[in-house]
């Protein structure tokens, strides 16, 4: 036995990582892989509509290529590049759009970096097996979604999805290339100690492109593999083997008997999840009340936990600060009763009649929601109108999560909704058809991820 193996509590990841497959995978997980495949990938194709993306493109055509016939195509785009590179750009593309799932104990995401990584490690490797490709992305939720539990039950700061996301990633290149366990644990050790343990809180409160550091926990985690493949070392891996539960190690013991996946949930709106309890009660007051119609509201007030109301940008310039702007979003759900991507970019940035009541809109902490969160998530809004009457949503939580899951059909809505507008309606079927029922090849659907969309 190698000195990896010898104090690697990681080993018996690696083993889990080597021999992962669909077959053994519960019927609801196989599901669930589908279900985060068919909305990660909406997302993405929406969020080509939002300048990051041509930028995030351009920058790995120009600075991180491949070798001639080594590379994968840039998502949506064709260019070839290297397998990190696209992995970066892909990650980029979907952090921009805020549509994606995620996990309230990890306060992040994790479809972000894996279902890029599945896809293209997919790619680089020839393979065009559906279950091959849902075993990876199954695989790289489980290990991801541990990992950031791991680190936020371990460090003193806040940090990105990218922190975390990078071991996902890893775990996914390992098992697509082939590494032996001693190689994977070496993967595993690399993604962690170069992912990007950002300060997620001061993108929160001065957003930007730079968003969840998924751009760069995807890059690491690819990186990684490549490097652990030709030899390089990184050994031991900290949220594995120096993480203890409060039951020992059963956070990491449970790998292949508690599935982490099925407790994703999935967003509603492409905005910030600590936003969208609000959200909600504003539609409940719109449906309680029908009569309720933002030219007759005089004040708005929202209760909710702490990190929420530090959402606290009033005139966002751009769309990465709409969608991490609780007063805004707000607003655009009490004016417009909806919030996509045309509320968050463009001329709906420039809305008066939003930026009014954002303006004017009033944020105040409620300890009893600041104690629930990350588990739950909650709020009030009290809207005040002109004639004095005030309405009350009373507390109100999101929709989306395990508990308050998301029917089949509104999942396909989304995927429509975003897909359509960037590929046409005859694509999105079968794009959708392809990844829910097998309708079509993984190859089809490759080549078309892989090739700029004509124009509509």
């Amino acid at each position: 036995m190698t000195s990896v193996e010898q104090r690697c509590a990681s080993r018996s990841v690696a083993e889990f990582i080597a021999e992962i497959d669909y077959a053994s995978l519960p019927e609801a997980v196989q599901v669930q892989a589908r279900r985060c495949l068919l909305d990660t990938l909406g997302v993405a194709i929406a969020a080509t509509r939002l300048p990051l993306a041509t930028i995030v493109r351009n920058f790995a055509a120009d600075n991180i290529c491949s070798r001639e016939g080594r590379g994968v195509r840039l998502f949506l785009d064709g260019r070839r590049v290297s397998v990190p590179g696209a992995a970066l750009a892909a990650s980029a593309i979907i952090d921009s759009f805020d549509g994606h799932d995620g996990h309230v104990l990890c306060k992040g995401h994790a479809g972000v970096c894996i279902i890029p990584a599945a896809l293209y490690f997919s790619e680089y490797t020839g393979n065009g097996d559906w279950e091959k490709l849902l075993s990876w992305i199954v695989l790289g939720y489980e290990i991801a979604t541990r990992s950031g539990i791991a680190l936020h039950a371990t460090a003193k700061e806040f940090s990105s999805s990218g922190a975390w996301n990078a071991l996902g990633v890893a775990a996914i290149g390992a098992r697509a290339l082939g590494l032996s366990n001693s190689q994977t644990c070496h993967a595993l050790g690399i993604a962690e100690y170069y992912a990007p343990r950002s300060p997620l809180m001061r993108v929160v409160q001065n957003p930007s492109m730079l968003k969840d550091g998924s751009t760069f926990g995807a890059f690491s985690g690819a990186t990684a593999v490549f490097l652990a493949s030709s030899g390089f070392t990184g050994d031991p891996v900290g949220l594995i083997d120096s993480y203890r539960g409060e039951a020992g190690n059963d956070l990491w013991t449970s790998l292949g008997t508690d599935w982490l996946i099925l407790d994703q949930y999935f967003k509603p709106f492409p905005v910030c999840r600590w936003t969208q309890p609000a959200i909600w009660a504003v539609l409940e007051l719109k449906k309680k009340y029908p009569y309720l119609h933002e030219r007759d509201v005089q004040h708005v007030e929202v209760k909710g936990f702490r990190e929420a109301v530090s959402l606290g940008c009033r005139e966002p310039k751009g769309s990465d600060e709409a969608q991490y702007s609780l007063p805004f979003v707000v607003a655009t759900v009490l004016v417009h009763g909806k919030v996509e991507i045309e509320e968050v970019s463009g001329s709906g940035l420039i809305d008066e009649r939003v930026l009014f009541h954002s303006n004017n809109m009033q944020l105040t902490e409620d300890r009893e929601f600041s104690s629930l969160f990350p588990s739950e998530r909650w709020s009030r809004v009290l809207v005040t109108l002109k004639n004095g009457e005030v309405l009350d949503s009373g507390p109100v939580t999101t929709k989306g999560d395990p508990t308050t899951s998301l029917s089949d059909e509104f999942i396909s809505d989304k995927f429509f909704n975003n897909v359509n507008p960037v590929l046409g309606p005859a694509i999105g079927t079968f794009l959708h058809d392809a990844i829910l029922f097998n309708s079509f090849s993984l190859d089809d659907v490759m080549n078309i991820l892989g090739d700029a969309p004509a124009p509509l």
